[in-house]
């Protein structure tokens, strides 16, 4: 009883839930979760600090947004005694119908009780009554046993009597166990795999099927999910129907019913050879496929199977479709996760630009994107050609380079970066000569106007060749992101370590500052985000200054080499940040 005061807490997120038995003079708290003392310990209240009587004595359920406000309930005792506040009360039965309490949950502030939130009540308040039925029927069973020692005749039809309700109720507890498991298990899956994983160990008892699969619809046609961690040859290689297939997975599809094939020679009445063919190679005897049914739309189908006949009872298929609820919300819960997460990879990947032809520098850029596909970041990098300070096409034109990270890891983050991006852009366009510093400062001055909730840090640089000079002039304004490196030809690097504050606009405007270096021929500049020297249990200096050495050692190297090498060597397998590297290699030559 406890199990389902904890599991109402954790689906409906409210402090205080308790299963509920009213007698005369008294309420009884089999199980209990958040209740303070004295009743806690004594697992009883007056029956004057009880609104689960309301329940009993109506039959219905009792919802409450706020009992303060309620003409019944504003001077009950437990507002003040218990803090009950918002009150949502599902009735209890027995196998006759009976009420005998209520299964609770009490929030101790104002609460509109959300639609799924109360069918979630409702379905636990199911299964407890299942329980409490089991515990009844296991007392007529115990008086059973009793009238067994009077007499031999009367004792072996009260023996079979009790092994029938003994299999009875194992088969209820092992329904409501799934029921249970369903909602706990399913409620935590991240995706389709996952939810197909889980639906390997979820049923158990002595119905326990072969084989579960999943199956979700497409347009006109079924998609098997295959089982991620054991390799069922047969069933992958039939991991799409269409729709108009003569399968009982499809036909479930088609008629949006519940399909049981009992046995083989109803297979093969019934059913198109391949069928038959697949039905005999997963070795079934008999299936019950279920429609998945989400908020809006069929989602797919589960198909249950079983090696030996298997009779599927009217309880046992109420249990069984009860589950596919539970199911058919983690379906429906991966599918949405599935296709935001597409949607806003895309978004980010397009966002990305796409670096500049030139004949004159190399440059080169890579984005790793963190291995947790709900954290879409805001790290980017930009790269553009600067307007000819003459009409020669011929000369090498000065460039822009600037790689930034927006502070979040979401959709938000992801929109804001593309923002920030083209801002800045504008900013160094309409300010010529083209300062880095002026471009930041004018971006600081319009994120503390424009409500745009923008903060994080970056690096914007312009490379300029340099006047009857192989060299080239490096000018910069850094906020508050990590060091720049130059690499020169000879393998020294150098730390960029001049920076201002990061940008945010609740710090306003600032002037910002910049820093000229010449670049002479063959150096390499490498621009990163956090995500390349950042993780949690690392010290961040001894990690940059593990870059340093690679760039060093590697530096020489094709520039996309030299990035997928050191991105290889410096972020983990999954990384928990996404990762931005940009190069830019001066010619060792200079084109004149």
């Amino acid at each position: 009883m406890d199990r389902f005061a904890r599991l109402v807490s954790r689906m409906l997120r409210v402090p205080v839930a308790f299963v509920s038995l009213v007698e005369e003079g008294r309420q009884i708290l089999p199980g209990l979760f958040g209740l303070p003392e004295p009743w806690a310990g004594s697992r009883t209240l007056p029956l004057s600090h009880s609104l689960c009587r309301y329940v009993v004595a109506s039959g219905q359920p009792l919802i409450v947004p706020d009992a303060r406000a309620d003409e019944r309930l504003r001077t009950d005792p437990a507002i003040g005694d218990i803090g009950i506040v918002a009150y949502a009360g599902m009735p209890l039965t027995d196998g006759d119908g009976i009420v005998l309490g209520a299964l609770c949950a009490i929030d101790h502030e104002p609460r509109t009780w959300g639609e799924g939130e109360l069918t979630d009540l409702e379905d636990l308040a199911a299964a407890c009554s299942a329980e409490l039925c089991l515990r009844i029927l296991s007392a007529r069973s115990r008086s059973a046993q009793k009238v067994l020692e009077t007499a031999r005749a009367v004792a072996e039809r009260a023996r079979n009597h009790a092994e029938r309700l003994e299999q009875e109720a194992q088969t209820g507890m092992d329904h409501a166990e799934l029921l249970l498991r369903a909602s706990e298990e399913l409620a935590q899956t991240s995706g389709l795999e996952d939810v197909r994983r889980r639906l390997r160990d979820l049923f158990v008892g002595a119905g326990k099927p072969t084989y579960v699969g999943l199956l979700v619809a497409g347009e006109d046609e079924l998609h098997r999910v295959p089982d991620p961690d054991i390799a069922h040859a047969v069933e992958r290689a039939v991991l799409t129907l269409p729709a108009d297939a003569a399968f009982p997975s499809t036909q479930a599809l088609r008629e949006r019913r519940t399909v049981f094939v009992p046995d083989r020679e109803a297979m093969v009445a019934g059913y198109s050879p391949e069928a038959v063919e697949f039905f005999d190679r997963m070795g079934f005897a008999t299936v019950l496929c279920l429609p998945l049914w989400g908020s809006r739309a069929l989602l797919g189908v589960l198909a249950i199977c079983w090696t030996k006949r298997h009779e599927v009872n009217v309880a046992e298929r109420a249990t069984l479709t009860a589950a596919s609820g539970y199911i058919a919300q983690a379906v429906e819960r991966a599918l949405y996760l599935d296709e935001r997460i597409s949607v806003a990879r895309q978004l980010q990947a397009a966002m990305l630009t796409d670096l500049p032809h030139t004949d004159h520098v190399e440059i080169s850029a890579l984005y790793q994107p963190a291995a947790d596909d709900h954290m879409i970041g805001g790290d980017w990098y930009d790269a553009y050609h600067l307007p000819r300070a003459s009409a020669s096409d011929g000369e090498p034109t000065a460039l822009m380079v600037t790689v930034g990270d927006i502070t979040g890891h979401d959709m938000h983050a992801a929109t804001i970066m593309g923002q920030i991006r083209s801002m800045l852009r504008q900013a160094t366009l309409d300010h010529p000569p083209y300062s880095p510093a002026a471009a930041l400062t004018a971006l600081d001055t319009a994120c503390s106007v424009l409500p745009i909730e923008a903060g994080g840090t970056l690096v914007h640089a312009r490379l300029d060749p340099t006047a009857d000079s192989p060299d080239w002039t490096l000018t910069w304004s850094d906020a508050g992101h990590p060091p720049p490196l130059i690499r020169a030809h000879d393998g020294h690097v150098t730390q960029l370590v001049e920076h201002d504050m990061l940008f945010h606009r609740a710090l306003g405007p600032c002037d910002r500052t910049e820093h000229r270096r010449r670049l002479p021929p063959g150096s390499t500049l490498l621009l990163y985000t956090d995500g390349l020297v950042e993780r949690r249990g690392h010290d961040m200096h001894a990690t940059v200054a593990q870059l340093v050495t690679l760039l060093a050692r590697l530096g020489d190297r094709p520039l996309d080499e030299l990035l997928h090498r050191i991105s290889n060597r410096l972020t983990d397998p999954s990384p928990e940040d996404d990762v931005v590297l940009l190069a830019v290699r001066t010619p060792v030559i200079a084109q004149r």
